[in-house]
């Protein structure tokens, strides 16, 4: 069910805006070959910084944070972590398209809890959740048979699952947290359990040529704050499984934007599967909002 905010924006229009943002991930981590936990470390410290003039003007707000909800939002940095050194690792090891399907299992787990917990999912929706989820298969299948990549694959699966567990814990702390606090205790314990990551890996934290700089802003700008945190806006709004869903679009914005970055043609079955993912995400968001 939809809660009204008082900034007068619609939540669905910023988790669209949101899915947008995260769809640029993949090419922008193609763009280097530093170490995976490298790459989620410099755009989480890069998004620290940029959310910083938020964080102090808000900072009054951290005293009215709870201990349960302090320990929930590290929580959620960790599921975050975990989420980026798995879908970075798995990037150069298979195909984008299998890596896109493959991380997007979050649904099936993300609807399951809401069903099984306080956010029931309207028994109409479940069908469409099914279309969007097949359209998804058909997306990626053709990528996944031809990728072989069995590592790449069960990597990009992993991600799929610490995802649905920051989807889970932020629905939960966000009706109580403001963006900016919530945003930046989880992005700030990211970094700083991908900074022991990287220590404890021996990955050099500096010596990366300015195009790799570029891409790690890049980054922090487009997937983490005009995504993930347009997402986390939403979780205050919108149930778990409407924001996992919606989500669910990934895949199909980013085979739309291999077209040009990367000169993919979709073929027939990916055009169907795109169509049946949009469809059955749309249906089903109308459907969880009545």
């Amino acid at each position: 069910m939809e809660r009204n905010n008082k900034h007068g924006f619609s939540p669905y229009l910023i988790l669209a805006l949101g899915v947008i943002g995260i769809s640029f991930s993949a090419f922008l981590a193609r763009m280097t070959d530093a170490p995976p936990a490298i790459i989620a470390f410099w755009r989480l410290i890069f998004t620290c910084l940029l959310l910083s003039p938020l964080a102090i003007r808000d900072r009054a707000q951290f005293k009215a944070v709870c201990r349960k909800d302090l320990l929930l939002s590290l929580l959620s940095g960790l599921f975050l972590c975990l989420h980026f050194i798995f879908w970075f690792a798995s990037i150069p090891r298979t195909s984008i398209s299998s890596a896109t399907l493959l991380v997007n299992i979050h649904p099936l787990v993300v609807v399951t809890a809401g069903w099984l917990g306080k956010e029931k999912v309207h028994l109409q929706a479940l069908p469409w959740a099914g279309a969007a989820l097949a359209g998804i298969a058909l997306l990626g299948w053709s990528g996944l048979q031809m990728a072989g990549g069995v590592t790449g694959n069960i990597l990009a699966a992993a991600g799929g699952l610490m995802l649905a567990g920051y989807y889970l814990v932020g629905r939960n702390v966000r009706p109580r947290v403001a963006i900016s606090i919530y945003s930046f205790l989880v992005y700030s314990s990211s970094a700083l359990l991908l900074l022991v990551v990287n220590l404890a890996a021996g990955n050099p934290l500096f010596s990366y040529i300015s195009s790799d700089w570029m891409v790690f802003a890049a980054l922090a700008v487009v997937p983490t704050i005009c995504g993930h945190t347009l997402l986390n806006w939403s979780l205050k709004y919108l149930p778990a499984s409407a924001i996992s869903m919606g989500a669910l679009g990934e895949p199909v914005i980013a085979t739309i934007l291999a077209i040009p970055l990367l000169r993919e043609i979709p073929g027939p079955l990916q055009l169907a599967g795109g169509i049946l993912v949009i469809v059955g995400i749309a249906m089903f968001q109308k459907n969880c909002s009545k």
